[in-house]
């Protein structure tokens, strides 16, 4: 640009991405770059003296200043030359007596590789009338065009030029920096990892560092992909390990800041690109707006698309500080296949949770949704959730073993349980006789709880464990403890939820199926225990609820569905 007085607008929000850290402009130092850097040393030096002998050669014109110059006292100390040969980097310092007039703190400096027809630009704080900038040629060998611009004396976002100039770089390599946004710059953004504007990873990437704010947005593409994500700053700093979704090649990564101004606006603050060795490709987690509400923070799985052999572990956190974090006490993951559904619960204890769920209904692709419960002081006798995130995954083990598996409540595999199923089962000579053995156990030693049915007292951790310790419960109890015991025996054993009551009117109920001889038989343990009269329940085993003709047990039950 060679008229002074164009002024060059930017939008704050989409300002391209500079380069430099906190406070110097000079990256921090790469072990593994010196080591680079000595093994090529001859290289170095082949490089050097091909940029010092065209030096020689050139004709040495000096760079012309506009007449923005003059108006704010600048003078460009580095470089010296309107056209010059370097090898991989160069300086750019300058001093501005009149510092105080500029609307803005921040040196533009725009570099265009001409035969590439490429861009990349740095931000440089001007710190007491001066700036300085190391630089670095982004795109390797070949002749880079270079503009330096300085904020306008008249109006904040605009810049005026300063010089313009040319630059050969004789070395191959390609060095790219972390680039600084003034937004990022203003807020203390320093990147720690990766440290090269262009590194090369596989599969994922470690992003950290330091800000003054209490989030940061990643935001990563490639060509017309993308996806975002925002991730919690812990005492000025942050880490997330960002997954390179979409395949081989190049990820542009962006870090986002909140807006001051704006609520759930986010302002770009750095930027970096990485190279993905990896062909593979994975699909992005969906989060919804309760997880940063929540203060969840999911550790693993990170992506979704992948394959699982039967248990998929779900890890993580939730930020003590977040409000009602301390009631939040569970967490709720549905597993979905086509038609089928599973409900399971992770406890969280000390804001950590850590456990596996079965995809239950063989192989194939299942939608996981997590879910956060609805913190509600009412007593309910259903409970409310919401979802935070959401994925795919696929399940590539052979077998469907939905009613052999443990499942919500249902502590099949529990040492407690298997000891008390072989108990019961040992003088049974088939499976309909360890049935018949749980089913009586069950109805024989549970009683039925009247105050939990009459005020809904149920708890997200009701489960076989708690009814064999509790020695009561309602319905749901009888058939978690039966069927926990049924699936200890190696007896596949279903939880049965519809409507039952011997008169017009029908409530909600549970009961068993279980499959003997190849055929699935029905179990009552709560109607086979006795029965309630008036607030009190008066015990009276009976066997008639063990595998009841079917049409008169329709009469009192509605079956409705089977719930995992």
């Amino acid at each position: 640009m060679k008229n002074w007085k164009l002024l060059i607008t930017i939008l704050l929000s989409l300002l391209f991405i500079s380069a430099c850290n906190n406070e110097t402009s000079v990256l921090p130092k790469d072990p593994k770059k010196d080591e680079r850097m000595n093994n090529k040393q001859d290289s170095v030096n082949k490089y050097t003296s091909l940029a010092e002998k065209k030096n020689k050669d050139i004709e040495r014109d000096p760079i012309n200043l506009t007449s923005y110059a003059d108006v704010v006292g600048a003078s460009l100390l580095e470089p010296i030359y309107e056209l010059f040969e370097a090898n991989k980097e160069f300086t750019i310092s300058g001093s501005i007596e009149k510092s105080v007039l500029l609307k803005g703190n921040y040196a533009w400096i725009k570099l265009k590789h001409i035969d590439e027809n490429e861009s990349f630009e740095y931000y440089t704080p001007i710190k007491n009338g001066d700036f300085t900038q190391l630089i670095h040629f982004f795109n390797g060998e070949g002749k880079y065009s270079v503009q330096i611009l300085l904020p306008s004396t008249e109006q904040e976002n605009y810049y005026s030029e300063l010089a313009a100039f040319e630059v050969m770089n004789t070395d191959s390599e390609m060095i790219r920096d972390v680039t600084y946004t003034p937004y990022g710059l203003e807020a203390g953004l320093h990147i720690n990892e990766p440290i090269s504007g262009l590194g090369a990873e596989s599969e994922m990437v470690i992003v950290s560092g330091e800000v003054e704010e209490s989030s940061v947005m990643l935001q990563i593409e490639k060509e017309a992909d993308t996806w975002q994500h925002i991730i919690p700053v812990t005492n000025g700093s942050f880490s997330f390990e960002l997954p390179l979704f979409f395949g081989e090649g190049i990820h542009d990564v962006h870090v986002l800041l909140p807006d001051k101004n704006l609520e759930n606006r986010y302002q770009y603050g750095s930027t970096f690109k990485v190279n993905n060795t990896s062909s593979k490709k994975m699909k992005p987690i969906e989060y919804h707006r309760g997880y940063e509400e929540k203060g969840i923070v999911l550790d693993s799985p990170k992506f979704g698309g992948f394959d699982i052999d039967l248990l998929m572990s779900i890890k993580g956190s939730v930020d003590p500080n977040t409000r009602n974090a301390d009631k939040l006490t569970h967490l709720y993951i549905k597993s979905k296949k086509g038609q089928d559904e599973a409900l399971d619960v992770i406890p969280i204890h000390q804001y950590h949770f850590d456990e596996s769920i079965y995809l239950r209904f063989g192989p194939g692709e299942y939608e996981i949704t997590i879910n956060v419960p609805e913190i509600n002081p009412e007593n309910k006798s259903f409970f409310s959730f919401s979802s935070i995130a959401a994925l795919t995954v696929t399940n590539i083990a052979a077998e469907d073993k939905r009613d052999l598996l443990p499942s919500r409540g249902i502590q099949s595999e529990a040492l407690e349980i298997i000891a008390l199923a072989n108990e019961i089962t040992k003088n049974a000579k088939d499976d309909r006789e360890k049935a018949k053995a749980i089913y009586e156990y069950v109805a024989k030693n549970i009683s039925y709880d009247v105050d939990k049915y009459k005020n809904s007292e149920f708890e997200w951790d009701d489960n076989a464990l708690k009814t064999l310790s509790n020695k009561k419960g309602v319905c749901q109890d009888y058939v978690y403890l039966a069927v926990a015991l049924l699936r200890a025996s190696n007896i596949e054993a279903r939880f049965v939820a519809g409507d039952a009551g011997t008169g017009a009117s029908k409530e909600n109920h549970a009961w068993i199926e279980a499959k003997v001889d190849g055929k699935w038989l029905i179990m009552d343990p709560t109607w086979g225990s006795g029965y309630l009269e008036g607030d009190r329940f008066v015990a009276k085993y009976t066997d008639k609820y063990f595998d009841p003709v079917e049409s008169e047990f329709n009469k009192t039950h509605m079956r409705e569905n089977v719930e995992y």
